[in-house]
């Protein structure tokens, strides 16, 4: 499904409110775990508001010509989120609201060739500046899920999960997987992923189709013919 910058803009909006409310200063939850394997909550966080400062540096890229990558190695990333976790929660949601606000103002300011521009992204793929309301969006509304309280794919909007399921099967129909065809009960969308052999069928709702495409804990249990759930393994 087609997809604007701004409609992204506004999604990313939506996780980050969902996340502050659920993070709230003092909140003795971030010190839990979360859904992400050796994470705590307070992890989750950190690496959602040090995403918010990286694409930033894209944001610059873009707006100056002069390469920013997002971050100056996986290590570098790795220790940011690590120091991150260990604020104060006050400290820590408080970054997660100013870096998200200064990521806008960035935004803000590129004008139409600027956004056009190329940057390179921590994947090394080659993407116009017009992806990174996107790729906050996705970054934002998945990791509020992650936080693993009571926010799950249900509490986004539809068509954030529509457009998420459209580009988590475009990405997997580009790997060796199962073939499958998706079909969202409650609102009428289908997926394919595409790859060789007969396709099975998987049906249930938007947001738990989108849980399972993300590899993210979902109520779903077998296809409409009865065999167990293809094997997607890792997204990104």
């Amino acid at each position: 499904m087609a997809r604007t910058p701004a409609q992204a803009r506004d999604w990313a909006e939506a996780g980050i409110a969902l996340l502050r409310a659920a993070a709230g200063p003092g909140d003795a939850r971030l010190a839990g775990p979360s859904l992400l394997p050796g994470w705590t909550r307070a992890h989750v966080v950190a690496h959602v508001a040090a995403n918010a400062d990286a694409l930033g540096n894209l944001a610059h890229w873009a707006a100056t010509g002069e390469p920013t990558p997002m971050y100056a190695s996986p290590d570098e990333r790795a220790e940011g989120i690590a120091r991150g976790a260990e604020l104060p929660p006050a400290d820590l949601v408080a970054w997660l609201g100013s870096s998200a606000a200064a990521l806008g103002r960035a935004m803000d300011a590129l004008g139409p060739e600027q956004w056009s521009a190329p940057v390179v992204t921590a994947q090394g793929r080659t993407v116009p500046a017009t992806e990174l309301p996107w790729m906050r969006a996705r970054e934002v509304c998945v990791h509020a899920v992650d936080l693993g309280t009571d926010i799950g794919f249900d509490a986004l909007p539809a068509p954030f999960l529509a457009a998420l399921c459209e580009d988590i099967a475009a990405k997997r129909s580009a790997a060796p997987g199962p073939a499958v065809r998706l079909y969202a009960d409650d609102t009428a969308h289908a997926f394919t992923l595409t790859a060789g052999g007969e396709a099975v069928e998987v049906r249930g709702p938007l947001a738990a189709l989108t849980a399972w495409l993300a590899g993210r804990p979902h109520p779903l249990t077998t296809t409409t013919a009865g065999a167990p759930l293809p094997d997607l393994g890792p997204w990104l």
